[in-house]
């Protein structure tokens, strides 16, 4: 079934997958309705003589210029070309096309007062794959992500340029090859379009999407490193996660017995002399369920915000259009910030987790070689997530915190939040090689446990990875051993559900 833009709720899976094509998606009569009624308020307020922000009026502290009917088209116009003044690599294509379907959701809720054409001009980008470039730095999260957005939006307007396929190609070229014309902007259009929190939101839509599947990875991690370890499963019992019942340690605990389910290994040393694990084993439900509950917390704030109007001024009638601050990107910003914090630790206490596997303990042997002294075996990829930990830490202070002026003073507390986006889905990328190393180690010290037998999921686990990366007998290149590992991660390539 198609999604239907301004009509329908927006998910973070549906969003994903009209993103990746998987969905369709379409503007119904319902939504066109909507978006012509608003348009007829905003070009009766443009004929008035009455100053309205935005529609006929300047922008920013510029506000109180009113603009003639006949100037409007070069003041919507000049709004985009001014605020395209983004610098840095260009973001994924993903995050630019997210960014599109959003805003087309927005303005198809019937409160932005832009044209049908321009956002049908939109939905032809997504669905043929016209996908513009954005810089990815130069927006402060409010008023919205003025700078991307515009960048996102020249190609409208002639301006700008296209991804095909790993090129860059300027806007006019592509239009002409589509035997499109520029769009001329009118009342309230430019405005319209780079007015919002798309580039804020894109990020955190690609984040959680990245972080649902690495929340579960951390807990096969976990678990593989604790069989390995010969850790115990009686921190994860039910009972005691019921007179604590955060939700997340809840899931987490209960994943976690399925992880162990009729593992022999576990079972075979149920009634040994050691009380208690490290923190990183034995606190695996209430370290990886506080990042749980940091992700449930974004995911419901961001489906809030990818089915909201966040431009400014939002159009009420003909006579009313309130110019307030729907566009501010602190209601994500700070979340991101606080789920960064809540993704970076995952890696830290997998990291500790990798340290334990090679100290030697248990039956384990050290650096998890039998041949230590001439094998340096596992010692040094632990360097490696000693590193990526520490990077991700130094990427936890929050942007949210901070704010600076612009706009002569007009625009006077910013979010940042573009950049809490960004540090987010950076985080997550170090994640994803932190856990990879975590399990080689994991694997490798299993080994050292056979013939006992591990549960279902884990020895299919086991088996995947196996097929990549051998048992390590003696020393040798472990960077493709590594970077098998990443692309498994990656890949989504290992089974986080039971089977």
């Amino acid at each position: 079934m198609a999604f239907k833009y301004g009509i329908d709720t927006l998910t973070t899976n549906k969003a994903i997958a009209i993103c990746s094509g998987n969905m369709m998606a379409s503007i119904t009569p319902h939504a066109i309705e909507k978006v012509n009624g608003c348009r007829k308020m905003v070009e009766t307020m443009a004929s008035s003589n009455k100053a309205v922000y935005g529609i006929n009026t300047g922008f920013g502290p510029l506000c109180d210029v009113q603009i003639t009917p006949e100037e409007t088209s070069k003041l919507q116009e000049n709004l985009l070309i001014t605020h395209a003044v983004g610098v840095g690599s260009p973001i994924k294509k993903e995050l630019s096309k997210l960014m599109m379907i959003c805003k087309v959701h927005a303005l198809c809720q019937g409160f932005s007062g832009i044209r049908l054409e321009v956002i049908e001009r939109i939905v032809y980008f997504i669905e043929h794959d016209l996908i513009p470039v954005v810089p990815e730095q130069g927006s402060v999260g409010a008023s919205g992500d003025l700078a991307p957005l515009s960048h996102l939006f020249l190609p409208l307007i002639g301006e700008g340029e296209f991804w095909i396929e790993n090129s860059i190609v300027s806007a006019k070229q592509i239009l002409k090859e589509h035997r499109l014309n520029p769009i001329q902007l009118q009342a309230k259009e430019g405005l319209a379009l780079i007015n919002g929190t798309q580039f804020i939101l894109a990020h955190a839509i690609m984040g959680l999407n990245k972080m649902n599947y690495l929340l579960d990875l951390a807990d096969l991690a976990g678990a593989m490193s604790i069989e390995g370890y010969k850790g115990s499963a009686s921190p994860f019992k039910e009972a005691l996660h019921n007179i604590r019942p955060f939700k997340g340690s809840l899931k987490v605990a209960e994943r976690m017995r399925m992880l162990f389910e009729n593992s022999e290994n576990i079972m075979s040393h149920e009634n040994c002399e050691r009380v208690q694990d490290p923190y990183s084993m034995r606190c695996i439900p209430q370290v990886h369920g506080a990042s749980r509950n940091a992700y449930y917390h974004l995911k419901e704030l961001a489906e809030i915000e990818m089915n909201s109007v966040t431009d400014n001024p939002i159009v009420l009638s003909d006579t009313v259009a309130i110019s307030g601050g729907n566009f501010h990107g602190q209601p994500l910003a700070m979340a991101l910030d606080y789920t960064s914090i809540a993704a970076s630790e995952l890696g830290n206490i997998s990291d500790r987790r990798s340290y334990l596997l090679i100290e030697g303990k248990f039956g384990l042997p050290r650096l998890l070689t039998t041949g230590g002294g001439l094998n340096s075996g596992f010692m040094i990829p632990q360097y490696t997530t000693a590193a990526l930990v520490t990077e991700n830490k130094s990427l936890c202070f929050p942007p949210s915190a901070d704010s600076i002026p612009t706009s002569l003073g007009q625009e006077d507390h910013v979010s940042m939040g573009s950049i809490s986006g960004r540090k987010f889905n950076q985080i997550l990328e170090n994640l994803e090689k932190i856990l990879a190393i975590e399990l080689m180690y994991a694997t490798q010290a299993m080994e050292f446990r056979r013939p006992l037998k591990f549960s279902a999921i884990l020895e299919a686990n086991f088996d995947i990875i196996r097929e990549k990366v051998d048992k390590l007998e003696e020393d040798r290149l472990l960077k493709h051993d590594i970077d098998a590992m990443i692309a498994l991660v990656k890949n989504k390539s290992l089974i986080v559900s039971k089977i």
